[in-house]
């Protein structure tokens, strides 16, 4: 094989989610940098791949890096895998990524689960735009941020969350963003317990904050903010009264003075200059 860097999705939790030819490139390449080696080992055993493992996470990621680009670089080829999905993907990998591709060094992903995108694809949120945000912060401020700063989002925003903070997430959505905001949330995709409640920011909380304490890996979701209805003007709705065609005049001018609060007299001037125009 050449000297590549291989960036590997494995599954976000049922084993048989992983691609033929991500069995084959890691019992291939010559190393496997993995970010938890004692998970990782796990899915090799259960797929007989003898490939040795090196560890790669976020506390050795900078010094690891020129160690593997010079391993690569002398014709040692790596697959790089995380603890669940896709690398890189709000996990370590993309120092490897972009060193390499500044030496030279070749990269081929070999795709496959990615829990956001899971997520959304069984979410019955919009999916024609979406924005993956990563982790919410962990304090209550930061989240308060990063929540207005979505609050006129025409796209789905998809988080990750850590467990023990989803009710107080859920609780500032419905406060900041409003308890009717359409929220997803996706609980251990793929696995025995899968979880998907969709609903109302404060419908969704209640269904979390039962006291039972929140297990597994969490995707949030929150829905774009619901498009206002245009506002009618005058003329317009002096246009829809007179279509209807079931009174007179001077009746659809009164229900439409009625409507906007506005002078009758001021509402049968746009009356006559429909009527110059046409369009009455």
């Amino acid at each position: 094989m050449p000297a590549t860097l291989y960036i590997v999705a494995t599954p976000i939790g049922n084993l048989e989610d992983i691609t033929l030819r991500a069995l084959r490139i890691l019992k291939e390449v010559d190393l496997i940098a993995a970010e938890d080696t004692r998970h990782s080992r796990k899915l090799l055993r259960h797929y007989g791949i003898p490939t040795p493992l090196t560890p790669y996470h976020e506390h050795n990621e900078q010094s690891r890096t020129p160690e593997l680009v010079e391993a690569l670089r002398g014709g040692k080829s790596l697959a790089l895998i995380s603890d669940a999905g896709t690398p890189a993907i709000s996990d370590p990998g993309y120092r490897l990524v972009r060193a390499c591709r500044e030496a030279g060094v070749p990269v081929a992903v070999v795709p496959g689960p990615c829990a956001a995108v899971a997520a959304l694809s069984v979410s019955g949120l919009p999916t024609h735009g979406f924005v993956f945000a990563g982790f919410l912060p962990a304090k209550s401020k930061g989240r308060r941020e990063a929540l207005r700063r979505i609050a006129s989002a025409e796209q789905t925003t998809v988080f990750y969350e850590a467990p023990h903070r989803l009710a107080a997430t859920l609780k500032e959505i419905g406060e900041e963003l409003g308890e009717e905001r359409e929220v997803a949330v996706a609980r251990e995709l793929t696995k025995m317990h899968e979880e998907l409640v969709r609903g109302g920011a404060g419908e969704v909380l209640g269904h979390f904050a039962d006291g039972e304490r929140v297990r597994g890996e969490i995707v949030l979701l929150i829905a774009p903010a619901a498009e206002e209805a245009p506002v009618e003007t005058v003329a317009e709705a002096l246009r829809r009264a007179l279509a209807a065609g079931d009174r007179p005049a001077r009746e659809a001018v009164k229900e439409v003075a009625r409507q906007f609060g506005r002078p009758g007299s001021e509402v049968y001037q746009e009356y006559l200059k429909l009527k110059e125009s046409g369009e009455e």
